[in-house]
């Protein structure tokens, strides 16, 4: 399994997670299990077969973020290099063509949400900018095109 790099508040995030679906969650569907078998026969019943194809989703789904966690590398602030752009950054680039400025903080894959303007380190952008410097330019290949980007600051997140 590749390693899973988070920020603290990452981490965080996915341990509230996996505690809300191992406590209410779980409740919430053995009250499901238990209804749908008052219902009676179980092996003509819907209800029941839904509700433990549920229970099965949501241990997978447990099972899976626990791994996720066992195996997570928390970056802290103190980590993040100042001088290179690195998974912590955040990053103020220009696109040299459009002329607009935008700043992205580098996150790991596991955290990257482009609504936030959290760039996962494996994206085009991301992967591109990567050990580079402040006031060099980048040129970053989407499926949109090719496009260039200056960086301007660089600073721990």
């Amino acid at each position: 399994m590749k390693e899973v790099i988070l920020t603290p508040e990452g981490y965080k995030k996915l341990q509230e997670e996996i505690e809300y679906l191992s406590n209410d969650k779980r409740r919430e569907v053995a009250d499901r299990i238990r209804i749908a078998r008052e219902f009676g026969d179980i092996a003509e019943n819907a209800e029941y077969d839904d509700a433990k194809n549920e229970q099965a989703l949501l241990e997978h789904r447990i099972a899976m973020l626990e791994e996720r966690l066992r195996d997570a590398k928390v970056i802290n602030k103190k980590d993040v290099a100042k001088d290179v752009v690195s998974v912590g950054s955040k990053v103020k680039l220009r696109d040299v063509t459009a002329k607009q400025t935008v700043e992205y903080h580098i996150v790991g894959s596991a955290e990257a949400n482009p609504a936030q303007n959290k760039l996962s380190n494996e994206s085009p952008v991301g992967k591109a900018i990567i050990g580079h410097k402040k006031g060099e330019t980048v040129e970053v290949t989407a499926p949109r095109g090719s496009m260039k980007y200056k960086i301007l600051e660089i600073k721990a997140a």
